[in-house]
């Protein structure tokens, strides 16, 4: 129950982010007339001309309904006028908002944020988060430690109730046969001790000589991996979009030579494209959890991304079909490198 509440916060953090991005757009219902009821100037249209405020104001609950659906989610027909291009057309989409044809479309980072926000929401409703129950080596030892002490205590108060009976008594046999199933678990759980200790000691890591880095991040990893592990998974949605600015270089090597295609346009790709894969994770998940689809799930998370690398690439910096194929392939490799860099950095900022 608490990651569907999390969840639900999530939600509607991200929500309230890409709100906060395009706050206005949408919520005109008809022309006014009379002054603005917040500066006191007259109205000339579905908005304050000086303080931006709404001509149109409600005071129902009908309203305060409206306005937590719409400003939590952002249903607006910019969104459903964006969703359908981003998911079919992503290569038209990035080109049209880069020249400039914005007003039809929500912006790249509201909806960036939205989906990455909703995602990592959908993934704790269905179970996809960190491990709270992670042990480490020494609670692990510490546990074989408890059980060995259990079943030495059971090998002992046995061998005095075979002692004490007589070798013709019906239980005898019984008896005996439950001390050697004693003895013997209690053989098997120090076998499991010496392992452990000998796996231990050939994984032991000794630091790698930077003193902040030793007593600081590999010490709290050791020491309690279970949060360290929620940290993770809770900075990779807050710095989620650290995505953008790590990915904008390496894109810009596949366009090196191409002088017209700017910064600027490497992030609006970027970010539209995070954006896209984030919502495909959240319907695969869904489908994952209802046990719809079985194997096409794997097939549809192995031929969607690339595919809607291609057309994107293709529809942004007009390619032709050879060029885009091979910025294709060379860019799902880069992905992941840009991964293994984003990671890194998590574990890092989960040091503080």
């Amino acid at each position: 129950m608490g990651d569907i509440t999390e969840g639900f916060g999530s939600a509607i953090e991200g929500g309230l982010l890409g709100r906060a991005i395009e706050p206005k757009h949408g919520e005109g219902r008809a022309e006014a007339s009379g002054q603005c009821l917040n500066c006191g100037t007259e109205l000339i249209g579905l908005y304050c001309h000086v303080c931006g405020q709404k001509a149109d104001v409600h005071r129902s609950l009908s309203a305060i309904l409206h306005d937590l659906v719409h400003g939590v989610l952002h249903l607006d027909g910019k969104f459903w006028h964006t969703l359908p291009l981003l998911t079919l057309k992503p290569g038209e989409l990035t080109r049209r908002y880069i020249d400039g044809e914005r007003a039809k479309f929500v912006s790249p980072m509201a909806i960036f944020l939205f989906s990455v926000f909703l995602m990592f929401a959908v993934f704790q409703m269905v179970g996809l988060s960190a491990p709270t129950d992670f042990s480490t080596v020494d609670t692990l030892k510490a546990n074989v430690e408890k059980a060995q002490v259990e079943a030495e205590d059971q090998v002992i108060e046995q061998r005095q109730r075979v002692a004490k009976m007589s070798k013709d008594s019906p239980q005898y046999p019984d008896a005996v046969a439950r001390l050697k199933r004693y003895e013997e678990e209690l053989e098997g759980l120090q076998q499991v001790e010496t392992l452990a200790v000998e796996k231990n000691s050939n994984l032991t890591f000794n630091g790698t000589g930077i003193k902040p880095i030793d007593e600081g991040l590999i010490k709290k990893w050791r020491e309690n991996p279970s949060l360290m592990l929620y940290k993770l998974q809770a900075n990779g949605y807050k710095f989620s979009w650290l995505l953008i600015p790590i990915s904008i270089p390496f894109l810009w090597l596949l366009f090196a030579w191409k002088r017209r295609f700017k910064a600027y346009d490497h992030a609006i790709f970027v970010t539209y494209s995070i954006a896209f894969m984030s919502l495909l994770f959240i319907v695969l998940s869904v489908l994952a959890t209802l046990e719809i689809g079985g194997g096409w799930i794997f097939g549809m998370l192995a031929i969607i991304p690339p595919l809607h690398i291609y057309k994107q690439l293709r529809g942004t910096y007009d390619l032709s079909r050879f060029s885009a194929l091979w910025r294709t392939l060379a860019l799902m490799i880069l992905i992941i490198a840009i991964l293994i860099i984003f990671l890194w950095l998590l574990v890092l900022l989960g040091a503080f």
